[in-house]
C-alpha cells in the first residue's frame, strides 16, 4: 500500500519518525501530510505496517498558538488530545530544532496546551488543562455487574474505576464494556485506578480506539484528578503504569500538569520506491 496525497490522490512517499513515551508509541509524519483513515490503520498495524498506537500530524496553527497537532488512534478515528502524544510531539519539535527550553503552545481538537522541554530533552512537561467532571460518581450496569465510576473530560473523555486490585486481564475485560457502554455514545477512555498512598497511584488503561495500552498521559491525569477529588491523594503524585511512571500535579481547581520522558525510536519512509 502506498500513501496518497489527500487532495490529488497521487502516490507519494510518506516520511515519518517513530517515537515512544513509556511504551506508548506514535508515528509523527512530516508537515503537510494528512493521512487518510485507511492509511492510519495500515501504518499502525504491527504485522503489515510500521506498528504504532497512533499517528501525529502537524497542522498549521491558528492565531495565538505556536503549533497545531492532529492525533489519530490506530483504528483511524481522530482523538481530541493525548498526553503521551503531546510529549512525543514536543520532543520531535525539539529534535528538529523547532523549539528550545522556552515554553510553547500546541493546539489540539481537545484544546490548547502548554509544553516545555526540560533537561535537554530528557523530560517534557505538559499543562493538560482542567478536569471537568460530569457530576457525582455514577453506577453503570455491566455484564459483570454494577460498577461505580467517575466520568470526566480533559478535552477528551475518561471513565475512572477505583478498585482495590487491578490487572491487565481486568482492564482487557472491563475496558471494552465501558468504552462502548451506552453512557458514552462517542466511546470513552477507561482507567482502572488503585490508590497506593496519598502520593502514588497505579493504573491499568484501556484506550478508546486503541485498546489495552502500556501508558497514557491523559489517562494518568484523569485518574489523578479523580483520586484528588475523592480526597484519596494529595495534589503532587506519581502515576505508575506498565510502561513507566509519570509525575502529575493537580491544582485545587483541578488544573492538571504532567512530566515524563519521550524518545525517538527510528525514522523511515512509507510508500513506493
Amino acid at each position: 500500500m502506498s500513501a496518497q496525497h489527500p487532495r490529488s490522490g497521487a502516490r507519494l512517499r510518506l516520511a515519518f519518525a517513530k517515537y515512544q513515551a513509556l511504551g506508548n508509541d506514535y508515528l509523527v509524519v512530516e508537515p503537510g501530510a494528512e493521512p487518510t483513515r485507511a492509511l492510519v490503520q495500515r501504518l499502525c498495524d504491527r504485522h503489515f505496517g510500521v506498528g504504532a498506537d497512533g499517528v501525529l500530524a502537524p497542522r498549521p496553527p491558528p492565531a495565538g498558538a505556536d503549533f497545531a497537532l492532529a492525533i489519530w488512534n490506530p483504528d483511524g478515528s481522530e482523538a481530541e488530545k493525548s498526553g503521551n502524544g503531546l510529549r512525543i510531539f514536543a520532543r520531535w519539535l525539539f529534535d528538529r530544532g523547532r523549539v528550545g527550553a522556552a515554553p510553547f503552545t500546541v493546539e489540539t481538537r481537545g484544546g490548547r496546551v502548554r509544553c516545555q522541554v526540560r533537561d535537554a530533552g530528557a523530560r517534557i512537561a505538559v499543562e493538560m488543562g482542567r478536569a471537568v467532571f460530569a457530576g457525582p460518581d455514577e453506577t453503570l450496569a455491566l455484564p459483570d455487574g454494577p460498577l461505580r465510576v467517575s466520568v470526566l473530560s480533559l478535552g477528551n473523555p475518561h471513565c475512572v474505576v477505583t478498585l482495590d486490585e487491578i490487572s491487565p486481564g481486568l482492564a482487557r475485560r472491563l475496558g471494552p464494556q465501558l468504552e462502548t457502554h451506552p453512557r458514552f455514545p462517542e466511546r470513552t477512555n477507561v482507567q482502572l485506578l488503585r490508590v497506593l498512598d496519598r502520593r502514588r497511584i497505579q493504573l491499568e488503561i484501556w484506550e478508546r480506539g486503541a485498546g489495552y495500552t502500556l501508558a497514557s498521559g491523559s489517562s494518568a491525569c484523569a485518574a489523578a484528578a479523580a483520586a484528588v477529588r475523592a480526597g484519596l491523594c494529595d495534589g503532587e503524585l506519581t502515576a505508575a503504569m506498565p510502561g513507566g511512571t509519570l509525575a502529575i500535579r493537580v491544582s485545587p481547581e483541578l488544573e492538571l500538569g504532567m512530566e515524563g520522558p519521550a524518545e525517538k525510536v527510528f525514522e523511515g519512509e512509507w510508500g513506493p520506491r
